[in-house]
């Protein structure tokens, strides 16, 4: 990945882009968004993350629940790939793009950067 690119980047692909790299929950993106990304509506966002999936450098997965080998103690993890034929639905629903209730997240949509993506950040 060249410096050229990265620096191509759109503000609202760079928001995904961070996002993924933290491997965030989907509503954490909105922090990283400026106002005007903000505004605009999630089938319009999910398009934009649609391109950098297709580009291979974003996965999303749903969070799943992580255990540490020594039996104590509970967390998450990035868990089960989201099929590329129901990514679109799934980043339409607005949803999705909201904190869960439940402080686990299992089950929230979360972005994971691939080892193309991270060649981009850093």
């Amino acid at each position: 990945m060249s410096e050229r690119e990265r620096q191509e980047l759109t503000k609202s692909e760079g928001a995904f882009m961070v996002n993924a790299c933290e491997i965030d929950i989907l509503a954490g993106v909105w922090g990283d968004l400026d106002d005007a990304d903000r505004s605009r509506p999630v089938d319009e966002l999910a398009g934009i993350l649609l391109t950098l999936v297709d580009r291979g450098w974003i996965e999303v997965r749903r969070v799943a629940p992580w255990t540490p080998s020594s039996g104590e103690g509970k967390g998450s993890q990035p868990g089960e790939l989201v099929p590329r034929d129901q990514l679109r639905t799934v980043l339409e629903n607005a949803a999705n793009w909201e904190y869960p209730d439940d402080f686990s997240w299992i089950g929230a949509v979360t972005l994971v950067e691939t080892e193309a993506g991270k060649k981009i950040i850093r």
